[in-house]
This record gives C-alpha cells, structure tokens and sequence, in this order.
C-alpha cells in the first residue's frame, strides 16, 4: 500500500483488529502548535512537528513509575483525551505553600490544589500527622505526585503489599504505619477534601495519563481466563470496553471537538493565566481500493495534549477502516486534502483534461488533420 501525506502533520498507519478479529487499517495524524501568549491570539503550526509516539514513556522505570506520554497508536477512541504535561506555577516566579490550579477545555472543567512538600510526622503516641508545607515556585501536576503508592512495609513477614490500586506511583498512601515517619505527602489534592489520612480512599489529582494496568483503567481491559485462552485469543474478550484506550482520568475525557473550544490554563504557565481557542482543523483521509470506489473520511479529533513549559500543544486525529481480507486490498491511503482536479482523475481515469477550452478545441483539431 501506498501511502500519501498532503500536509505538514506528522502521519502514519497501523494495523488493528475488532472484536471479530477482522483487520483494521488505522491512520493517525499528529499536529504541533504554538500556544498563544495573548488572548485572542490565533494558535499558529509549530515549526517543531512532534513526531508520533510509538511508545508509552515514563517518569522513571517503565511499568513502575507514572507514565509521562501514551503511545499514540490506540486502534480507536470514543472520546477524546485531554492532558497535561507540565507543572504548576507561582505567578511571576514568586513562592507559595498552597496554589490552586484549573484547566478548561470546552465542557472540561477541573481544578484542583497544589501543596508544597510534606511529610508524615509519626508520634511516640503512635499517632500520624502531615507536617506544614514548604514553599515552592514550580510544582508538577503529574501522578507522581499525587495521593497513592504501594505501601511494602510487611512484604518480608506476610509476602505481601498494600496497593493504593487507582495511582500505584503515587506517594502519601500507607495502610500500615511502622515505617511512616518521614514520608512525602502527595503534592495535590482535591480542592474539597485535603489529604488527612494515610489511609484515606483520596482520589488522586493529576492531569497527565493513568497506567494501562491501574485500577480506573483495568475495569474495562476484560477478562482474560481459560474460556478466553482457549476460544478468543489473542483477539479482545467479549467484555473488553474500548474506553480502555482512553489515556486521560475520566474528568479530562469529552466529545470529539470540532475545533473553537475555550482553552483556559490558570497557574499551569509562568504568567499565571492563558487562554486561548482551539484551533478549527479538519483531518480528511482518503482509502482507494484496488476494487471498488474510494473511501473518504474525516478523521476525529481524539487526543490533545498540552505542554505549557514547552509552549506548544499537540492535537491527534485518528481514523480507520475495517478490511476484508489484509491490508493489500488497499492500493493507496492519502492524509491530507487534494483538489477537485485530482477527485475527477480519479473518477475518471482514463478520460483525458484540458487547463481551457482553447486548448481542447486545439487539441481536437489536432486529431482531425491525423
């Protein structure tokens, strides 16, 4: 299969499945702009395309610590994921113990309260307070800093580990408390309800991706035992959910946008405040079969992701459809959208154009005297 890039995005294709296990082609397109600095300044192309993801990326150990960027090559999103990469900011770098931060992006609202660096203070009592909080000038908002943990305190006696199952890579969480004294707390937490509590079902506040095998995530991974094994493997079990593709927490998860959205950054960039519109973007794809007509298709907006520090965001498309037999059914795939001359060659190909009518008269002529 050929495959045609008409635009400045990062593009590219893959192979998926369904539920059936019939084969997917799936296109995505990746674009990189600049974040505006002023409002009512319009977003403009990045000189820096961001190249497409082809592997989730971490904070520290892969499959351990929080993930950083999600692989951007999901066979398919029902919604679209919003994130974050960045930190919070004291406005005009200046220092705070407490800052409340916000993120708006069309009907997504969040907002949530930044603390500076803590830990839990244990008593000869036995019991466990949090110490004040330190100042601070920048603050990441990333799942390592937030409410959870794995708590391996009694691993050498029982073999076992307490696991706060909705942020494993977090920090503040412990069911037990002899080795508690002078751990961190977690850096964010929700505006409502404070961390208190070692123990606490908190929930975690954060605005980069959840880990594939996190608790919020895992509910709809499916089930995977001998029935599975034995009669569905290696395609998705019956009770697979396709929200597991999902990357985002389920507060940063909307509809499809068409482009216009509100964007609305408070205490994520160092001058405190950004706003800012969607750029209006289209993302047509185009499938031509050796058999058959072409497919169009406009491609949906399903990822974005912010990076305040860098100054950009990147928004990703994605589309795809489902094959018959493989992917060399397909002739060739084009990203991008061509002219109407090229729509009407390709409909009709053997069927000769001329750029006026002057130029066809002659050519008619032409074959008259021969």
């Amino acid at each position: 299969m050929r495959f045609t890039k008409v635009t400045p995005f990062e593009a590219a294709w893959t192979m998926g499945f369904q539920r059936d296990g019939c084969e997917l082609l799936v296109v995505i397109v990746k674009a990189t702009y600049r974040m505006p600095s002023k409002p009512g300044q319009p977003a403009q192309l990045h000189v820096d395309q961001q190249p497409l993801i082809e592997a989730d990326e971490f904070i520290g150990e892969p499959g351990v610590s929080a993930p950083l960027r999600e692989s951007d090559f999901a066979h398919f999103k029902p919604a679209c994921d919003v994130l974050v990469i960045g930190q919070a900011h004291v406005p005009d770098g200046g220092i705070a113990t407490h800052l409340h931060v916000g993120l708006r992006v069309g009907t997504l609202i969040k907002h949530f309260n930044v603390v500076g660096d803590r830990h839990w203070r244990k008593s000869l009592l036995g019991t466990v307070s949090a110490s004040e909080a330190l100042p601070f000038t920048t603050m990441p908002v990333g799942y390592e800093r937030a409410f959870g943990g794995i708590d391996a305190t009694r691993l050498s006696r029982t073999g076992k580990v307490a696991t706060f199952l909705a942020n494993p890579a977090g920090r503040g969480y412990w069911r037990h408390t002899e080795q508690i004294d002078g751990q961190p707390l977690p850096n964010t937490e929700d505006s409502d309800r404070p961390v208190t509590r070692h123990n606490g079902k908190y929930r975690p506040m954060a605005l980069t991706p959840i880990g594939r095998s996190w608790g919020p995530r895992q509910r709809y991974a499916g089930t995977y035992d001998e029935h599975w094994l034995n009669e569905q493997a290696p395609f998705w079990p019956d009770d697979f959910d396709e929200r597991y593709f999902q990357a985002a927490p389920e507060d940063q998860i909307i509809p499809y946008p068409q482009g216009g959205e509100d964007m609305i950054l408070k205490h994520l960039t160092h001058d405190g405040l950004r706003t800012f519109h969607l750029p209006r973007q289209t993302m047509p794809v185009t499938f031509i079969p050796y058999r058959g007509r072409d497919i169009n298709q406009k491609a949906v907006l399903d990822t974005i992701v912010l990076e305040p520090d860098s100054e950009r965001f990147t928004m990703t498309w994605r589309t795809g459809i489902a094959l018959n037999g493989s992917v060399f059914e397909i002739k060739e795939t084009i990203v991008g959208e061509m002219s109407e001359a090229w729509h009407r060659t390709q409909r009709f190909p053997y069927k000769t154009y001329y750029r006026s009518l002057s130029e066809a008269v002659a050519a008619k002529r032409k074959r008259m005297v021969r």
